[in-house]
């Protein structure tokens, strides 16, 4: 993976939630930036449209999520 990372929408967005779904959070939100690093190789110098807003679920666990492309980063939502 290259320099790929995620971050959150909004500092607090985990705020309130159980230890258990915040690890999951962050371990499904790596898994995504490591994903995406393999599909977009290209990273900063991609010059095509972004996949857009999508989402990915895990057990009970919805997270959105923003591919920035050239920022080599998930943004979580």
């Amino acid at each position: 993976m290259a320099d790929w990372h995620w971050e959150l929408f909004q500092d607090d967005l985990l705020d309130g939630l159980p230890k258990a779904a915040r690890t999951e959070t962050e371990r499904l939100a790596n898994e995504i930036a490591v994903r995406e690093s393999m599909v977009f190789l290209e990273g900063a110098a991609y010059t095509g449209l972004g996949p857009g807003v999508r989402t990915e679920t895990r057990g009970l666990l919805m997270l959105t999520y923003l591919t920035d492309v050239r920022g080599e980063r998930i943004v979580a939502r």
